[in-house]
């Protein structure tokens, strides 16, 4: 079975016409004004505008107030919301409702006992996405760490033998196109997401990094 990817943090049309071309399931979009990789309610739109049909355009969201959703999902130019904030099942149940669009909720994983927060959601996101917990300062190396985005792996042997959790899951946290194959085969992944793995400097991304993850996945048994 292929393994579906989607590629996080989108911000040029050089970028995302790379991710399509190669066969990326999703494209994600940053509506985090913290993050180098934010994208204003004029340029999602813009992109969103040349996705095709069959690739799902993902909005990332941290703690979204209620405008800002609104604001965001206004034109119908997302196909799915990625929660990766402290949100709540309960508030991860409103937003869902409220916006009729289906939800991604980031888990940072560290140990074992996080696993068991990924089922408090299972009755109420689409998806999960797994991704590395935010790291000491020192291993930033001067960068501030973000909620997601920083481009360092957890412990894949957290998920080797993971139970159900319910609904589907997708892993993140320090994907390359150089360590993709082997994260995929750790940990039984059958959905990949990349961000700052696929870049040239923090938030710039690199049309040839993100042919290279692709053509990763694409040449996995």
């Amino acid at each position: 079975m292929p393994i579906a990817a989607k590629i996080c943090g989108l911000s040029s049309i050089a970028a995302l016409d790379a991710a399509i071309a190669g066969g990326a399931a999703a494209v994600g979009f940053v509506c985090y004004p913290r993050s180098p990789r934010h994208v204003t309610t004029a340029a999602v739109q813009a992109l969103s505008r040349r996705v095709p049909p069959g690739v799902t355009r993902v909005g990332l969201f941290v703690d979204p107030e209620d405008h800002l959703l609104v604001e965001r999902t206004n034109d119908r130019g997302l196909d799915m919301l990625q929660l990766h904030g402290g949100e709540t099942p309960q508030r991860v149940a409103e937003i869902r409702q409220r916006f009729g669009l289906p939800v991604m909720k980031a888990i940072k994983l560290a140990t074992t006992a996080d696993l068991d927060i990924a089922r408090r959601y299972a009755n109420v996101a689409d998806r999960i996405l797994f991704d590395a917990a935010e790291p000491p300062p020192e291993r930033m190396k001067g960068l501030q760490a973000l909620p997601g985005g920083n481009g360092l792996p957890f412990d894949w042997t957290l998920l080797a033998n993971a139970p159900d959790f319910g609904l589907p899951w997708t892993l993140g946290g320090g994907l390359t196109p150089d360590n993709v194959a082997d994260a995929v085969r750790a940990t039984g992944a059958k959905a990949v997401d990349v961000s700052t793995g696929v870049e040239e400097s923090r938030g710039v991304k690199s049309p040839a990094l993100i042919t290279k993850f692709l053509a990763a996945l694409a040449a996995l048994p």
